[in-house]
């Protein structure tokens, strides 16, 4: 009998359907994979029909081993994963930065200690060129006026934590807090994840060691960022928060008061990466009475804690619950002008187009990508959702869609498969 060939279009499963069917064919249920990779069950039925596109790298490495799949091809088909979308890219100035962190001085140095006055100054000034929006004709993002900045803001507040004494020396250790924070802030959506980690943790040393609420406060809300970027247990995260506020003096004090609901928001954060709804909003209920406490027009100098993150960062919280609709209705209600941060506005931006691309609304999360990208290029240049979203968004919908979602790849550098 001849050899027949079948040569008519076999039709190309999706993302979703791979995954669905990889499930099954394992015998594990929804409610087993959204418990293992912390989720909910929702965001495993979003990932199944669509609603929600392939997860990044790591954590689609992460899913395949949960659904029991050994070559990740069962997931992405003929796709090919392009290490530069998928993955972080890398900043010009992270080499300065690693040499920084991984410096060991263990020799005191020939020079005389800056105040903690002048240490303080210095970053103000730091934080105020994080925040702000990039210097018009200069083309310099947020990134690259910090990374210019903290290989000596590192190493001088080493210096000084180790050479002054008594209040001075705490003052010191509070200022090296703050420069690890900006380094943490820096390496977030980089490709160094041990030295986010090491960041974190020299933060919270100094912060215990100067034995300050106030800076171990801080410190637990960037620890928490780390964590939960991370996919650590969510009951750890939320430990941790809850024993920084329970440091916290119970004072009429903007420093303090910011600081408790900057933590009450990192629990409310936590939940919802892990699809616990209710409690996810008991204490965004907590962050929110906090801000109305502080008032409308009120914002942290440089943690920017107020009334536009809390609205801001429930969009997040919604996306993160798989309820796209939902962020949407904060997002259209959200002031920006309450967010004294180019940084944390364009970062809200990504948020409402992530939750556009969740409905598949492709012309409105370009629109929303453009707009954050005017606040903040850098923010959006090496934010894991652009770098991911932005190759579909340039092959679907209408023309003038794909044309300004091609653009913007161009822009931020996000290649895209031929």
């Amino acid at each position: 009998m001849p050899e027949t060939t079948d040569t008519s279009a076999v039709p190309q499963l999706t993302f979703g359907q791979r995954v669905q069917r990889a499930r099954t064919r394992g015998g594990k249920t929804r409610a087993y994979v959204a418990d293992v990779m912390g989720h909910s069950e929702e965001w495993v039925k979003a990932i199944e029909r669509g609603t929600i596109g392939m997860p990044r790298l790591p954590k689609l490495l992460r899913l395949a081993h949960v659904l029991g799949v050994e070559d990740i091809t069962e997931l992405t088909g003929d796709d090919r994963i392009a290490a530069a979308t998928y993955t972080k890219a890398e900043h010009r100035h992270l080499p300065i930065i690693k040499q920084a962190l991984n410096r060991y001085e263990l020799v005191a140095a020939d020079r005389p200690a800056e105040s903690a006055e002048v240490l303080a100054a210095r970053l103000r000034r730091a934080w105020k060129l994080w925040h702000s929006a990039d210097e018009q004709g200069v083309g310099e993002g947020n990134r690259s006026r910090i990374g210019r900045l903290l290989p000596t803001l590192l190493s001088d507040t080493r210096h000084a934590a180790r050479t002054l004494q008594g209040p001075e020396r705490r003052r010191a250790l509070m200022a090296q807090a703050q420069a690890y924070h900006l380094a943490q802030l820096f390496l977030s959506f980089q490709p160094a994840p041990d030295l986010v980690m090491l960041s974190g943790d020299r933060a919270m040393a100094a912060a215990q060691e100067a034995d300050s609420p106030r800076a171990i406060a801080t410190a637990a809300w960037y620890v928490n960022h780390v964590h939960r970027d991370a996919g650590d247990a969510a009951e750890a995260r939320v430990e941790l928060a809850e024993q920084a506020v329970a440091l916290l003096p119970a004072e009429d004090d903007p420093e303090y008061i910011a600081r408790r609901g900057l933590l009450y928001l990192a629990v409310a954060l936590s939940y919802a990466k892990t699809g616990q709804d209710g409690d996810a909003w008991r204490y965004w209920d907590k962050a929110d009475a906090v801000a109305r406490q502080l008032g409308d027009d009120y914002a942290h100098p440089w943690l920017i804690f107020g009334r536009g993150i809390v609205d801001g960062y429930a969009i997040t919280m919604h996306n993160d619950l798989v309820q796209p609709v939902k962020a949407l209705e904060v997002a259209d209600a959200l002031d920006l002008r309450r967010i004294p941060s180019a940084t944390r506005r364009s970062y809200h931006l990504i948020e409402t187009a992530r939750a556009h691309g969740m409905l598949a609304e492709s012309a409105a999360a370009v629109s929303y990508l453009q707009r954050a990208h005017r606040e903040s290029p850098e923010t959006i240049q090496y934010n894991l959702y652009t770098r991911s979203a932005l190759p579909g968004l340039v092959t679907s919908g209408p023309r003038i869609v794909r044309e300004d979602a091609n653009e913007l790849a161009q822009e931020v550098g996000v290649p895209i498969p031929a």
